[in-house]
């Protein structure tokens, strides 16, 4: 893995698949995608696990919430790129 996205998500459905679709259609493909659920009320928790359930490159960690730093420094032990 040379790249770690790391997302930092909280009651975003609205542009969550918008967002992955970007990122997945990207060229460069030594990639991960770490999506952190922050607690989020919506659906977005759903939309990340189905993500994660058909690309192996996306990994959700659903967490209460926090804030968006927190999100953050939450994942950066997870992540595997640089």
């Amino acid at each position: 893995m040379d790249v770690s996205v790391v997302v930092p998500v909280y009651n975003t459905e609205k542009y969550l698949r918008p967002f992955m679709e970007s990122v997945l259609s990207q060229t460069h493909k030594s990639f991960e995608v770490i999506l952190v659920d922050d607690g989020s009320k919506d659906k977005s928790g759903e939309i990340c696990d189905e993500y994660a359930k058909n690309n192996p490159n996306v990994r959700v960690i659903h967490k209460k919430n926090g804030g968006n730093g927190y999100a953050r420094n939450e994942c950066q032990c997870a992540a595997v790129g640089e």
